[in-house]
């Protein structure tokens, strides 16, 4: 894993994510997007819930990553089982997470960045070896298995698929 490719990866979706906020007009915001039923306001939002959710499953590799590998291949299976509940929580947590306002997002994604920042600046190596399963039904970059470098790097991935189906004017 090339950490520093990472940190900078994750400043230059931080710095777009800026000037997509700050260009877009309040009928940008309420346009649909494209290839999903959000508008663009709730897309924004989503983008920085993609990099917000890395903070809560660093704790669950951690935890996960230490037990039996049969432990957390049964919870990603459970996980996978609850796959159409979670697309609908998903879809109505960025309905609603969309009326926070896309500048309190923009700083809501600062904070998070720093603190992923921090995080993947202390972990050491074999730590960023260690992974457990995921639910790969629900995300199309969720992977079988993932380490923990594969978690620090999927925000970017995210991150860079949601942002093609903005339709913000150019």
């Amino acid at each position: 894993m090339d950490r520093q490719a990472v940190h900078e990866q994750w400043e230059q979706d931080c710095a777009t994510f800026h000037e997509l906020v700050a260009a877009a007009t309040t009928t940008d915001l309420r346009r649909r997007s494209d290839g999903t039923r959000w508008t663009n306001q709730q897309l924004l939002f989503h983008l920085v819930f993609g990099y917000q959710i890395v903070r809560a499953l660093l704790v669950l590799v951690r935890v996960f990553g230490r037990l039996p590998d049969p432990v957390s291949r049964g919870f990603a299976a459970t996980l996978n089982a609850a796959t159409r509940p979670f697309h609908v929580i998903n879809y109505l947590g960025s309905c609603g997470g969309g009326l926070i306002g896309p500048q309190r997002a923009a700083r809501w994604l600062d904070h998070i960045i720093a603190s992923l920042h921090r995080s993947l600046d202390r972990a050491d190596d074999a730590a960023l070896r260690r992974g457990m399963h995921y639910p790969p039904r629900w995300d199309p970059f969720f992977q079988p298995y993932m380490t923990l470098a594969d978690l620090y790097c999927y925000p970017a991935q995210h991150f860079a698929f949601h942002q093609r189906q903005l339709t913000l004017s150019r």
